[in-house]
């Protein structure tokens, strides 16, 4: 096998593949990247077999042929030379040779025969048609909500929701909930589970790929979905088992409405959970009286006190929260007015656009003495 290629273009297709390399592992091909090149393209492969990804771009391949590569010192030394051509040798005993101006690298690869097979779904279970920008939009919205807790099974995952005339996606952690919907017409309907590490992977793989295309295509089966972008297909299992009810979970009505600047809500958090953090629960105190709504921290090394102006409806109320979990809903957002919506000091705060349903955000109280 031999293949040149500018190092930038490599460079950067690697560090898409090197996405589905696992260091969590006892099968050392797991810790590889297959490198196949048939008629002058190069196909990188990486798979934790949660999520496979495979990247092809066009190189000058004088002859073809494959190997598994090592990922991190493979990709380390692609990224550290300099940036022009780049060639790539591996001989019948799978040594890989890498040579750039006046370095010369030789490392050791393995038999392409034994990394896992990728089986690419055929043209028949295509499903849908979907804007790369919105589908990252939305995993980033969204996925930040789910269980990073291995043993709580079904909520480390988000539920993908394809309806006749919109895409829904959910998560949970038990703590709070993430909502994110998007109005488009889908010719199917479908209920899908992914892990949430793996979409976040997609989400990241989305805001790498640097093509003029801005629609991707999903294609389903019973136990994966594959994505395909341009030159890269992502393979993603997908979870078993049943989802929470979520919309069982949303308050059906509120007792207290409340609107605020949702820069101005962010900023005063952060500078709370500065002492915050040093206390128990990482408490923020609201005490919401008229058109003020007060934050207050307080820990051993001291005590912080935060005013904001609000538009309230409602009776006054004073609640408490986890100030990391109502900073990151604040962080997903982009509007710059919200609306927060509560019952008691015990009962989920609901966050939601003042206008529409794009997005609904559930954060549970903390109780305060």
């Amino acid at each position: 096998m031999k293949f040149s290629c500018d190092q930038q273009k490599l460079s950067k297709a690697l560090n898409i593949v090197s996405r589905a390399v696992t260091s969590r592992t006892t099968m050392p091909v797991l810790k590889g990247i297959l490198l196949e090149v048939r008629e002058g393209k190069l196909t990188m492969s990486a798979s934790d077999l949660d999520i496979s990804i495979q990247n092809t771009i066009d190189v000058d391949s004088p002859e073809d042929g494959s190997v598994i590569v090592m990922a991190k010192l493979f990709g380390d030394i692609i990224r550290k030379l300099p940036s022009t051509d780049v060639k790539v040798i591996c001989d019948d005993e799978y040594n890989v040779t890498v040579k750039c101006m006046n370095s010369n690298f030789k490392i050791m690869g393995m038999s392409a025969d034994e990394f896992p097979s990728i089986n690419t779904l055929e043209e028949e279970s295509r499903f849908a048609e979907f804007d790369k920008d919105v589908l990252r939009s939305m995993i980033e919205k969204t996925a930040f909500a789910a269980s990073i807790d291995e043993s709580r099974g079904i909520i480390t995952g988000v539920l993908i929701e394809i309806e006749n005339d919109q895409i829904n996606m959910v998560a949970i952690d038990g703590y709070r909930m993430a909502i994110n919907r998007k109005n488009k017409v889908n010719p199917q309907q479908k209920k899908i589970i992914v892990s949430a590490r793996t979409l976040t992977d997609i989400g990241r793989i989305l805001g790498e790929t640097d093509s003029s295309e801005k629609t991707g295509t999903l294609y389903l089966s019973s136990k994966k979905a594959v994505l395909r972008m341009d030159n890269v297909q992502a393979e993603m299992k997908l979870m078993e088992g049943e989802f929470i009810g979520y919309r069982d979970i949303i308050p059906r009505e509120s007792k207290i409405i409340m609107k605020v600047n949702r820069g101005m809500l962010l900023e005063s958090i952060e500078r709370a959970s500065l002492l915050s953090r040093a206390g128990k629960n990482n408490l923020i105190r609201m005490n919401i009286q008229d058109t003020i709504m007060t934050l207050t921290s307080n820990s051993d090394e001291g005590n912080v006190r935060e005013e904001i102006p609000v538009t309230k409806e409602g009776e006054d109320l004073t609640i408490g929260f986890n100030a990391q979990y109502v900073i990151d809903v604040l962080k997903a957002v982009e509007d710059d007015e919200v609306k927060m919506l509560f019952n008691t000091p015990v009962n989920p705060c609901l966050i939601q656009p003042l206008s529409g349903d794009e997005y609904e955000y559930l954060v549970l109280p903390v109780r305060i003495n």
